[in-house]
């Protein structure tokens, strides 16, 4: 992709994004995820009506006044983007593909943390790590993050989430907001999961095309593993090896709903072909 086409697509997922963020979902986040971190402000004496929870003993008997502590918001979070870009990522059959849905997702969520001041990362992993961004606030940031979520070629076609948990708990030591961006066709993560879960805020964004759930009678059909390239001849006109591709394509959703529901993180569930707004907002308002 030349330059000046990058640049073309860059502008069109901002403005669709940020008109997304500024009039949605900005307050919604805020809401969502104000109050997390609380810091200690100063000391004023007792009025009635204050919590007794918040008296500051030490001060209260230097003085023989009840005194209690004031805290004010941290309002300066973080936001870290976890996306993976293995080759499953790059399937379609509707308008988009799975990974152009999770760019304008990833984009929307990183404005809306731009509006309210907040340092915006980004992991994208395949089976390893494939690319770092460091937290940084502003709009350049941003425009730098989905331009490497529109052009970047990962060296690895395979997924391991795994992996992208155990980079996140060495390079995050404060506590995040985190949003994982995957179809989740993966397993054997949960404990990663379980250990970034008690330290950050974690959601894990499923983003999937209905065809992929199962495997239509096409009779003997050529097929590509996208993450292994191996070619293998699938005859789907067998009714057990649409069963049986349907357990596996459960199991792993399954998986994915127990693991981050066991962990205390969230779950979304977004299909390509509906509106990843409304999804969002319903999550953010039921959290808020």
């Amino acid at each position: 992709m030349d330059t000046k086409e990058l640049l073309k697509k860059v502008r069109k997922i901002e403005i669709k994004t940020r008109r997304l963020s500024d009039h949605i979902f900005g307050g919604e986040y805020h809401s969502t995820f104000k109050g997390r971190g609380m810091t200690f402000s100063e000391v004023r004496q007792y009025q009635f009506g204050d919590d007794v929870r918040n008296i500051d003993w030490n001060v209260t008997a230097r003085t023989n006044q009840p005194h209690v502590k004031v805290f004010e918001e941290e309002r300066e979070l973080t936001m870290m983007l976890m996306v993976d870009v293995s080759a499953s990522e790059m399937f379609g059959t509707q308008q988009q593909f799975k990974n152009e849905v999770v760019t304008e997702i990833a984009a929307t969520l990183a404005f809306s943390a731009t509006q309210n001041n907040d340092k915006i990362g980004l992991i994208l992993f395949s089976d390893q790590i494939e690319l770092y961004i460091p937290p940084k606030k502003g709009r350049s940031h941003v425009l730098r993050i989905i331009r490497e979520l529109i052009e970047f070629q990962p060296q690895s076609t395979k997924t391991n989430v795994s992996e992208a948990f155990k980079f996140l708990s060495n390079v995050s030591k404060k506590k995040a907001i985190v949003f994982v961006l995957s179809d989740f066709i993966a397993d054997a993560y949960k404990q990663n999961l379980k250990i970034s879960a008690g330290r950050h805020d974690i959601t894990g964004i499923r983003v999937y095309d209905q065809r992929e759930t199962e495997i239509p009678n096409l009779g003997m059909v050529q097929m590509e593993d996208a993450e292994t390239g191996e070619m293998m001849l699938v005859n789907t006109g067998s009714k057990q090896v649409r069963n049986d591709y349907s357990k596996f394509y459960n199991d792993k959703i399954t998986y994915f709903k127990d693991s981050f529901t066991k962990s205390g993180a969230g779950t979304i569930d977004c299909r390509v072909d509906e509106s990843y707004v409304k999804k969002l907002l319903g999550y953010f308002k039921r959290r808020g």
